[in-house]
């Protein structure tokens, strides 16, 4: 078993790598820069970017386990799944609450009218994708919703990664690399699955 396997499997090292990126996020608030003009706005900004990269990152557990079976790495990584999904809910909702924050500071009405808007709407969507797909994350939830319902439900995760690629993109002027750099990976590993188990010889 390889360094990395070992601490892949460890859940102490997944919690503080979990943990660390959201300390960065939030460290505008507490230790404001100077050159900062709108520390609040950092936060949102990079709390809304881990939500994504996690998002993109637990999605392509399943892809890496189906194309690489033997790799401790990859089965690793799949023994955190829930946590990881659960931290990208964490993530969005931060995001969310100090989006309202921020725009709130002009009102309830640029509030409303900041929600209006298509990227804002999708983002909404895909937090309460996100909330959903966490509250059924639990084991009795699959008992209650039965395995192939719940199934289903949790495929929402693929929409709610899609909303969010949207939101990320439609929420600057420019198209930004940086939604291809996050959710790229993950597109080509999940082809690179669905032609493996479509070339799959069928057992006779």
């Amino acid at each position: 078993m390889s360094l990395l396997e070992k601490l892949l499997r460890s859940k102490v090292v997944v919690w503080i790598l979990l943990v660390l990126p959201g300390a960065w996020a939030l460290k505008p608030l507490f230790r404001p820069d100077p050159s900062d003009a709108d520390p609040l706005k950092s936060t949102l900004l990079h709390l809304g970017l881990i939500a994504c990269i996690l998002l993109a990152t637990v999605l392509s557990f399943t892809p890496l386990r189906v194309l690489f079976p033997k790799w401790g790495v990859a089965l690793a990584l799949n023994r955190h799944r829930r946590l990881v999904g659960v931290s990208v809910f964490a993530y969005a909702l931060l995001h969310f609450t100090a989006h309202v924050l921020h725009v709130y500071d002009g009102g309830f009405e640029t509030l409303a009218k900041e929600i209006q808007k298509p990227f804002q709407l999708t983002g909404l969507v895909a937090l309460i994708i996100l909330l959903a797909l966490s509250i059924t994350s639990v084991n009795a939830a699959i008992r209650w919703l039965g395995g192939k319902a719940w199934k289903n439900l949790h495929r929402l995760a693929y929409l709610a990664a899609a909303l969010a690629a949207y939101h990320q993109a439609a929420a600057r002027k420019i198209f930004p690399m940086q939604v291809v750099w996050i959710f790229g990976p993950l597109v080509l590993l999940e082809i690179a699955r669905i032609w493996k188990q479509r070339t799959k010889p069928k057992a006779v």
